[in-house]
């Protein structure tokens, strides 16, 4: 610039801050405005300053922050401070050298930050201006930063137009800086030698203000699409389902860590961006005709090939469009078939409510039997329970699962005598749609696939039709089911306990029990004893199924008289321990109070009560030698009765019955 142009320049800077300073002295000491001189922006602030009761003579602000309290201040303000000192550097990359410094305020207008040539900020320090100054109009009289707050709009003050002497060697150019809300959270001030004003300066604090509030906008906007879409995702993992989202060409956009869970995915491998059927093993026929032909399903049972292998699965699939007619991609629903027959038998009760802890008895034979049966629960061999009808094949099936790794998963149990031959393949096995007429649409699970995870209980087992030992021995081996009409076999995990009353070897050896099914079946056997055999048990057998009968019919519980135990003592049990629970509640149901009476018992039991086992028609000599083997192992024994009826093989009650119909109680002295 020549010389002579920078001469004017001062001279008129020099004429114009001459008038400003005459200003300024009148209205400090007159109160004599100077409206032709001074901005009406300038008046209004400086008549807010002396309603404020500010000194224009003092050479620093009122307010200044110890170095305690500044530490304090900054770390409250680390966020804006961190967000604005970028700005602050490339705005001073532009002036640097022209005397001037970016300052940095909070919403009061302390100073928290400069940036400058370090002589400039040397020399304005002195004048109060660094660090920790409060620059609000109300401890520092009219100035860029507190003016600029006060009318909350961007200022330059000059000079003299500054209120008080601290500042009127300076120039400050301040452009509030407003958060993404609108709200003012601090400002943005270049300050420099009265002489260097320039209009372009509060231009460049306006454009470096604008600019902090656009990013903090951005920020914000990205901060809101972030906090959408961890709200989405968290949603979607708390969905206990497999969530999936595919594009056009079957893309996995988005999955779940069900998803990764159920389709036994690697946690550690990110699939956003790859092929759904990329990677999945197998060429999965079912989903591929899903995604490729854009098929909308609700609850559709499908065959999915996992990396432990194949696994039944309720899909739902939405399309996606931006527009009508368009396919933008899919939404994928999956719950394992397994997972949902697990829910459902919590639900509805399809669970074994008995334990071993529910079984009483103290007959050694029975004992050994419960000893047997909890072995078999500590395995997952298939068990075959054999016995009578009422020995409680069905509440040791139960206890065994109960005490069995599976206990958390369902117990199903089937009577295979009970169902129609017609009907008993589909109830075991399922079948698709349309597999014959009346078949539910959809197709319907069988109770192997219900069972899944857990056991199932196939009771009169010697009753199923040799037709359908085949097929079941076919699932034992493969540990697939196929349904009726179906082609895809599905896995299941189940453990089988089976049950009959019938001779199974004799139904072997006359064709109508397959041998090679039974030995898949026969892997524990369990015999289950008697009711008659282990007669001992009767007393307490009476007192517990009295007790519940009872507490359920809400009648206050009486004695049981000595007459009904020892009426029923006589009595063989032909329907074991199932008729004695018959026994007992006829009796509740016929007494009016409640009380066990021998007259309640059925004539069954009343016309039974000689001791069935002493056949009347054995011989005198018989009867005699069984008296004297009795009598020889009591006297061996010194009386002990239990250690003779173990010897003897029999119940301690029943060789009490014995010993009263023989007369050996009195003949060897005790009763």
């Amino acid at each position: 610039m020549p010389c002579w142009i920078s001469n004017l320049i001062y001279w008129v800077i020099k004429l114009n801050t001459d008038h400003l300073k005459k200003a300024w002295i009148n209205y400090v000491q007159k109160e004599i405005v100077d409206t032709d001189r001074i901005r009406e922006v300038i008046i209004d602030s400086w008549t807010r300053c002396r309603k404020l009761n500010v000194n224009p003579w003092q050479k620093t602000p009122a307010n200044i922050l110890s170095r305690e309290a500044l530490q304090l201040l900054a770390v409250e303000k680390i966020k804006l401070i961190d967000f604005c000192v970028p700005y602050m550097e490339m705005l001073y990359s532009i002036v640097r050298s022209s005397g001037f410094v970016i300052t940095l305020t909070d919403e009061k207008g302390i100073i928290l930050k400069i940036i400058g040539d370090m002589d400039i900020k040397n020399q304005i320090s002195s004048g109060g201006f660094y660090e920790g100054a409060d620059w609000s109009e109300k401890s520092a009289g009219t100035n860029g930063i507190g003016t600029a707050l006060a009318i909350e709009k961007p200022i330059q003050v000059y000079s003299y137009e500054h209120y008080c002497r601290c500042a009127q060697v300076s120039t400050g150019s301040c452009a509030p800086i407003r958060d993404e809300s609108g709200l003012i959270i601090g400002t943005i001030t270049l300050v420099g030698y009265d002489y260097n004003v320039h209009s372009h300066t509060l231009g460049m604090a306006v454009a470096v203000s604008d600019a902090i509030r656009n990013s903090l906008k951005i920020q914000k906007a990205q901060r809101e699409i972030k906090l959408a879409d961890s709200y989405k995702r968290t949603i979607i993992d708390c969905i206990d389902q497999a969530v999936l989202a595919v594009d056009h060409h079957g893309t996995i956009t988005l999955a779940n860590h069900y998803a990764i869970k159920f389709l036994q995915l690697r946690p550690d491998v990110e699939y956003i961006g790859k092929p759904l059927l990329g990677v999945l093993p197998g060429f999965n026929h079912d989903l591929r005709k899903i995604i490729e032909g854009h098929k909308k399903y609700t609850d559709k049972e499908i065959l999915i090939n996992t990396q432990s292998g194949d696994e039944m699965f309720n899909i739902t699939s939405m399309v996606i469009t931006a527009n009508e007619n368009d396919f933008d991609g899919m939404v994928l629903i999956l719950e394992a078939i397994k997972r949902v027959r697990k829910i459902a038998h919590r639900m509805t009760g399809v669970v074994a409510s008995m334990t071993f802890d529910d079984l009483v008895g103290k007959n050694p034979l029975y004992l050994e039997t419960v000893k047997l049966a909890k072995n078999a629960g500590l395995s997952d061999f298939n068990v075959l329970l054999l016995g009578e009808s009422g020995t409680g094949k069905d509440v040791f099936a139960q206890a065994i699962h109960n005490y069995s790794s599976r206990k958390r998963g369902p117990f199903v149990a089937i009577n295979c005598s009970a169902i129609p031959r017609e009907l008993i393949s589909s109830e075991l096995f399922g079948y698709v749609e349309g597999a014959f007429t009346g078949a539910r649409r959809g197709g319907s699970p069988g109770k192997f696939e219900f069972a899944d995870s857990g056991t199932i209980f196939l009771d009169e087992i010697g009753d199923m039709p040799i037709d359908l030992q085949g097929h079941l021995l076919r699932v034992i081996e493969e540990r697939k089911v196929l349904r009726i009409g179906g082609h895809d076999t599905i896995p299941i995990d189940v453990r089988i306990i089976a049950a009959t009353n019938r001779n199974i070897l004799n139904d072997i050896k006359s064709g109508r029990f397959r041998q090679d099914l039974f030995y898949r079946l026969n892997v524990i056997t369990i015999n289950m004893i008697p009711f008659r055999e282990r007669l001992d048990d009767l007393e307490d057998m009476i007192r517990i199924f009295y007790t519940k009968l009872t507490t359920s019919l809400g009648r206050p519980e009486q004695r049981i008289p000595e007459s009904y135990i020892k009426a029923l003592q006589s009595y063989s049990f032909p329907g074991n321990i199932r008729e004695l629970q018959n026994i007992i509640e006829r009796s509740m149901i016929m007494s009016p109070n409640g009380a066990l009476d021998i007259s309640h018992l059925p004539q069954e039991v009343l016309n039974n009560r000689k001791d069935y086992l002493i056949d009347t028609e054995l011989s005198k000599e018989s009867i005699m030698e069984d008296r004297q083997k009795i009598y020889c192992l009591l006297l061996k024994n010194k009386g002990n009765v239990s250690k003779t009826a173990k010897e003897m093989g029999i119940a301690r009650t029943t060789l009490y019955r014995k010993m009263d119909r023989l007369g050996l109680a009195k003949s060897i002295g005790f009763d």
